[in-house]
Parts: C-alpha cells; sequence; structure tokens
C-alpha cells in the first residue's frame, strides 16, 4: 500500500535537505563522517534517498479493530503537517512496517552492529537512552497513530552518541554510529513497538511501524548521525 507519510510540501523539504548534503559530500565536508560509519559515502547517501522514496510505501502486516475510524484529513503535530489515507472499512485499522521508515533504516543499523560489533554494550546502553526519552514525548494522535517531535529524536541521539562514545578507545570517531543506530532502533522502539497497545483506540485507518510521525526522527536522524563528526 502506498501513501506519503507527509503532505507534499513537507517532502519537498526533505528533498532540499537530502540536496545540501549531496553538496557537502561533494564538497568533501562531511566524507570524513560518512567514512566513520564504514560505508562509502555515496552508498549512505543512496541509502537515504531510498529511506525517503520509501516513506510512501507500506507493508500490511495486520488488521486491528478499531474505534469509527476517522476520514481522509491532514492532521498538525508540532507544525509538521500528516495526511490521513482513506480507509477501506470503517472499524478496520491496518498495522504496516514502513520501508523508507522502518526496513531500510532497521537493516542498516543490523549492518552496523555487526560491523562494529564491538562497541555492543554501547549501543545497547545508548538505545535504551533514546527509547526511554523518545517514549516519554511519544503521543498518540487521534486518526494518525503514534507521532514524536520530528526533531527531538535526532538531537537526543546525537547527544547520547557524544557522551557514550567517550567509553570507546575510539573515541568520537564511533559517535555517528552510535548516533545512527541508537537514533533509529530508538525511535522505533521507543514511539511505536512499545505503543502498539494504543493503536486499536485511535480511529488511524493506518498505523505505520517508522511511517506517519516517527518517519521524521528515523530520517532525521540518519542525517544527523552522518554530519555529526563534521562539526
Amino acid at each position: 500500500m502506498f501513501f506519503l507519510p507527509v503532505i507534499l510540501l513537507f517532502l519537498v523539504f526533505y528533498f532540499f535537505l537530502l540536496g545540501g548534503l549531496f553538496f557537502f559530500l561533494k564538497l568533501g565536508l562531511i566524507s570524513l563522517a560518512f567514512q566513520r560509519l564504514g560505508l562509502p559515502p555515496d552508498l549512505v547517501f543512496i541509502l537515504l534517498l531510498l529511506s525517503l522514496l520509501g516513506s510512501g510505501l507500506n507493508i500490511p502486516v495486520r488488521r486491528l479493530r478499531s474505534q469509527r475510524l476517522l476520514t481522509e484529513q491532514v492532521v498538525d503535530f508540532f507544525g509538521w503537517k500528516f495526511r490521513i489515507p482513506s480507509a477501506a472499512a470503517s472499524d478496520i485499522t491496518v498495522l504496516a512496517v514502513n520501508v523508507g521508515g522502518a526496513v531500510i533504516p532497521g537493516i542498516l543499523s543490523l549492518y552496523l552492529i555487526w560491523r562494529w560489533a564491538s562497541l555492543g554494550l554501547l549501543f545497547i546502553m545508548a538505545t535504551l537512552v533514546v527509547t526511554v526519552m523518545v517514549n516519554r514525548v511519544a503521543r498518540p494522535v487521534r486518526g494518525l497513530g503514534i507521532a514524536t517531535p520530528a526533531l527531538f529524536p535526532p538531537l537526543v541521539a546525537a547527544l547520547t552518541a557524544l557522551l557514550f562514545s567517550a567509553f570507546s578507545p575510539a573515541g568520537l570517531q564511533v559517535a555517528p554510529v552510535i548516533a545512527y543506530v541508537a537514533g533509529t532502533l530508538g525511535t522505533l522502539i521507543g514511539a511505536d513497538l512499545l505503543n502498539l497497545n494504543k493503536i486499536a483506540d485511535l480511529g488511524a485507518p493506518v498505523a505505520s511501524i517508522g511511517g506517519a510521525g516517527t518517519f521524521d526522527g528515523v530520517f532525521l536522524t540518519g542525517i544527523i548521525a552522518v554530519a555529526l563528526t563534521s562539526i
């Protein structure tokens, strides 16, 4: 099933953001940060682009009996506007997994955990911190699902990564890796997975893990993780 998690104006903003990232890449200003992720800079850019393009693709995994669903409308949350898709049935919520906001970032996070296995304990601790912090600010939004302020997860992930990287012999060199893994997994767990029991009460036609109000945090976390050590 395909629908965009944000209205077109905000999607244009994301493309401009990604375009700016590509510009700085070509200037070589943050190539070092990409290399510290253990991936070629161009490959990371492609993965971020695929995350953006995949934001409108949701894989249905389950149908939930729900309260009376809201009709199609635009929901405003912390200044970000989300479009609610129309429902095929009046009392069914489709639980789905968003490709751009969950599948691709999740796979990349698992690869980084495998690639940097020596940071296993730091990954766990940092992810736990981000999970708790994001869970505290995540809010059920009727008709939409679970939403978080767009900039909160990446900022928490960045600060947490800077803190825990001090416990690694490599220091700040591993901060982008910790930020990406903790920010991505912490946002998905804290915002979506720990709130699955609330989904059926929100009247949302589609509740997407990693989509809607969570996609912003996951996508921006990826960019901040890449740019973290370029400062």
